[in-house]
């Protein structure tokens, strides 16, 4: 029998998982509570397993995970750190858990204070005038931070300008973000030192741009160098800055959004303030702003009263909304309050400096192996390029499936998309340096296997219960269904 049929097919009629007790609701036939034409004519198919099989099962698929309680785990672009247990404990205090959305705030005031503390702190980290915590994600961050500046030009201007600027080495997120407020993206090139050709931006710079929407550090993990020219050069025109702060962990301490220039910026609290980040959430994007932009946050906003209490404030007649129901992930930011309460502000800025420590470090181990197509140095992250493996007919996917049998979760591929055959690696400020280094070590032996030995990453993962799948055909035609063997 085939291992992952061992794995995976556990089914056998006749077994049962559950026991229930007897029902207390009084029973009614199925036609009573639904149409007929909603009823299934037999039922459904699921699997017959054990309780133990189930039990087994989901331990095994646990013990098979990557994660960083288990491994190294250099995600780039997504800050795949430790994060304390001690903020998950925070974020399960009764208080906090087990608080109703609809509780009053009479009742809720340790809730508030904590919004409003962290609201408070992140505007402090970020030299920003308030931070709003309602969006729920990164990506509605984005859209939260471009409505405002869209309120912000119909206000001052009567008319919303047309047109958002970004660099071409963006996160596909700032494109969407743009285009669901209604703009006209309008796509700016990177000059050869990898950051935004100041050049391509005075082209298009004029009266219609509404905003330039720009990484900093960018995603090829490097600093924009001209950054305060480039403000300079948008809020000449009117036009305003927004800051996509996913990348946040390489300047923590050292330099503030705010004192750049920037007039919004959304943090990624599941990135740079601690929640394991995977699988597609939690998140939490809070966006912060200039003066400027503070009559257009959403509602409710969190204030403090004269008296020194929190509260919610509606009253804002120039808001651009309710982004959603209640306050999204809020254990979210209660980890995040912990977090910055426990690391203060030296915590912080040592969290930037060993970040940016150990991503120079393990650019220059692999620099003879991998071609580097913006020489550092680099922030956070680097950026290489498999082009040199190309030749051997060894991708960037093939790397990176070759890493798993030896042991690491591979970083980013084929992002940002300006790099050809991309690996972008982030080795995050908790990781040792033995730990680096036997990431690097398996690495070096990946590229030399592609000079003498292509075959054998081409196969690759042999060690693995899934061996490598045919992620065209995946795509193409999925198979979501179980059905009985």
């Amino acid at each position: 029998m085939r291992y992952d049929k061992l794995i995976f097919e556990l089914s056998a009629p006749g077994r049962v998982g559950y026991s229930l007790p007897a029902s207390d609701v009084p029973e009614k036939k199925s036609s009573e509570l639904l149409p007929g034409k909603y009823l299934r004519e037999a039922p459904p198919e699921l699997p017959e397993v054990s309780e133990f099989d189930v039990v087994r099962h989901y331990t095994r698929l646990s013990q098979l995970n990557y994660g960083v309680d288990t491994h190294f785990y250099p995600l780039g672009s997504c800050t795949m750190k430790y994060n304390p247990k001690l903020n998950e404990d925070m974020a399960r205090l009764a208080g906090f858990a087990r608080l109703h959305p609809l509780t009053p705030e009479s009742l809720a005031s340790g809730a508030l204070k904590l919004m409003g503390e962290l609201s408070e702190s992140l505007a402090e980290i970020t030299g920003m005038h308030t931070v709003s915590l309602q969006p729920a994600a990164g990506a509605q961050g984005e859209l939260t931070g471009v409505l405002m500046i869209r309120a912000y030009h119909l206000a001052k201007e009567k008319r919303p300008r047309t047109k958002v600027l970004i660099p071409d080495s963006a996160h596909g997120t700032n494109p969407a973000s743009t285009a669901i407020a209604g703009y006209q993206i309008v796509q700016l090139k990177s000059d050869a030192s990898g950051e935004v050709d100041i050049l391509d931006l005075e082209r298009h710079l004029d009266e219609d741009v509404a905003a330039l929407m720009i990484t900093v550090p960018n995603t090829l993990g490097l600093f924009e160098s001209k950054i305060l020219e480039i403000t300079e050069m948008c809020h000449t025109k009117g036009a305003l800055v927004y800051m996509d702060g996913a990348n946040l962990n390489a300047i923590l301490g050292i330099a503030r959004p705010g004192d750049l220039g920037f007039d919004v910026v959304h943090l990624n609290l599941h990135k740079t303030f601690t929640t394991p980040h995977g699988g597609g959430g939690p998140g939490a994007g809070p966006v912060g702003v200039k003066a400027a932009l503070v009559p257009f946050l959403p509602v409710p906003h969190v204030v403090k009263d004269d008296g020194g209490d929190y509260r919610l404030d509606w009253d804002r007649p120039q808001s651009i909304g309710k982004l959603q129901a209640f306050w999204g992930n809020f254990g979210m930011l209660a980890r995040a309050s912990a977090y910055i309460r426990t690391m203060g502000p030296d915590g912080l800025r040592a969290v930037s400096d060993n970040a940016v420590l150990n991503a120079n470090y393990l650019m220059k181990r692999l620099e003879p192996y991998y071609d580097l197509p913006y020489p550092g140095p680099c922030m956070h992250e680097c950026v290489f390029s498999a082009r040199r493996q190309k030749q051997h007919g060894v991708s960037a996917m093939d790397i990176a499936k070759r890493l798993l049998d030896l042991g690491f979760y591979a970083p980013s591929t084929y992002f940002p998309l300006v790099v050809e055959e991309a690996l972008m690696i982030e080795p995050t400020e908790t990781e040792s340096k033995e730990t680096i280094d036997s990431f690097c070590d398996a690495m070096i032996q990946i590229a030399k296997e592609a000079e003498t030995d292509p075959a054998s990453i081409l196969n690759a993962p042999v060690t693995t219960p899934v061996k490598r799948l045919d992620q065209t055909l995946a795509a193409r035609q999925p198979n979501l269904r179980w059905t009985r063997p």
